[in-house]
């Protein structure tokens, strides 16, 4: 710029003008372009200037199929999301494969994505053995593996799984939550427990007995698991009652969950029943289990339930009820996967809003493990999403209620447990 001005103050008249004008165009020229050149995009596979291609796997067939309504109450999300405008202009394109509830199909699939489509990541798989199935193989191959729906405590090790940031209520949390409270309300219980007999129904039981430590022993007198494959599981309920138990603690999907509720009420046993908040749905657990063999049932609740009445004037839950109608026309309201596909699509947008223009997938993981008090649609009060590097739990906090043959009364305040109960 100093050449340029030698050169003006030589000239006069007119042509001095003329390059006085000139210089002030350059420089403005040259004021715009520098944040330009700073903010230039850094892109990963499957990122362009209008798209953000990412790919997940869910239970679109098989034994744990009602899952999936999560995956697609969450693309639907993200559609609504690409109608707007996308992500700073880029749509994103969410390849969403069926993986059967099957570990080797789920493999298959996500190899699909990731050397096949080239995903920017592997984002929302559904399901605590699908994303455990995968956690490696991505890990391998530093590909972010984000916001799956699984609680496995087996997710939260940014050790051996550094590109692993897992979504959904912790299995070890959740776990610990109910133990913590029967101790402090019921410590001379008699427990019963049944749990499914994978990764998902064993990460609660293991929370469970930790939390109970070296009372477990005395206070559980009878476990029995069950396989996803069963047809019922009667004769486990049958088996649990002969031990004399008043607790009885489930670790269950939610076809067997009802099941249960429905058959302890048969045989006119009447413990105190525990259902973890992946089952505590009322329009797809409670009501076929029965309303009224459901009442008394506890839960832990972080989030705010469609179908309970205290929230039917919330505007959060009507903001819900208006993008179902629009956008998730042929999915259930009420359905807890619902709430779940809505809840991560919104973190997803929210993760990639942060991202600016550095989509790399190192970008993408550092973003996703600085995560502060943020606050999402649904959520209760005072419940805030924290991901760090070295924590990977999302959020550590919820209140027991009990279902009424309505809705859910809270029976407790916030109850947190820290991570260094874990």
């Amino acid at each position: 710029m100093a050449s340029f001005s030698k050169k003006a103050r030589s000239l006069c008249g007119r042509r001095r003008l003329e390059y006085a004008g000139a210089i002030a165009l350059i420089l403005g020229m040259g004021i715009a372009a520098t944040p330009l050149a700073q903010a230039e995009p850094k892109y990963g596979p499957g990122v362009t200037d209008k798209e953000i291609k990412l790919g997940q796997t869910a239970p679109y067939s098989g034994p744990a199929s009602a899952f999936s309504t999560t995956a697609r109450v969450e693309n639907d999300y993200l559609k609504m999301i690409n109608e707007a405008g996308g992500i700073n202009g880029r749509k994103i394109n969410m390849i969403s494969l069926d993986d059967g509830y099957s570990p080797p199909k789920t493999i298959e699939q996500t190899r699909k994505l990731v050397e096949g489509e080239e995903v920017l990541a592997i984002v929302g798989t559904v399901g605590t053995l699908a994303n455990v199935t995968v956690a490696k193989y991505l890990n391998s191959k530093k590909v972010p593996h984000l916001f799956g729906t699984s609680g496995s405590a087996k997710l939260n090790d940014p050790v051996h799984y550094p590109w692993t940031v897992p979504f959904f209520a912790s299995q070890d949390v959740e776990g610990r939550t109910y133990a913590r409270y029967i101790l402090q309300t019921k410590p001379d219980a008699k427990i019963a427990i049944l749990y499914q007999n994978d990764d998902y129904g064993r990460g609660y039981l293991d929370a469970f007995k930790a939390e109970l430590g070296d009372k477990a022993s005395k206070m559980i007198v009878k476990e029995e698991p069950y396989d996803v494959t069963f047809p019922t599981i009667d004769s486990q309920i049958v088996s649990l009652k002969a031990s004399g138990a008043d607790v009885f603690f489930h670790a269950t999907t939610p076809k067997f969950a009802a099941q249960a509720i429905r058959k302890t009420s048969e045989i006119g046993w009447k413990p105190l029943q525990i259902i973890p908040t992946a089952v505590a749905q009322i329009s797809n657990v409670l009501q076929p289990a029965g309303l009224e063999a459901s009442a008394g049932v506890l839960t832990a609740v972080w989030r705010k339930e469609p179908s309970d009445p205290r929230w039917a004037d919330d505007p959060e839950i009507a903001d819900y009820r208006a993008f179902m109608k629009q956008w998730a026309p042929g999915e259930p309201v009420e359905d807890g996967f619902s709430m779940n596909g809505y809840v991560t699509g919104k973190m997803i947008t929210e993760l990639l809003k942060s991202c600016g223009d550095d989509l790399s997938r190192e970008n993408l993981m550092k973003q996703a493990t600085t995560v502060k008090d943020l606050h999402l649609p649904l959520f209760l009060a005072g419940i805030n999403l924290n991901i760090s590097k070295d924590d990977r739990v999302a959020w550590r906090s919820s209140r027991i209620a009990k279902f009424d043959g309505k809705g859910w009364e809270f029976i407790s305040d916030l109850l947190t447990i820290p991570a260094a109960a874990q």
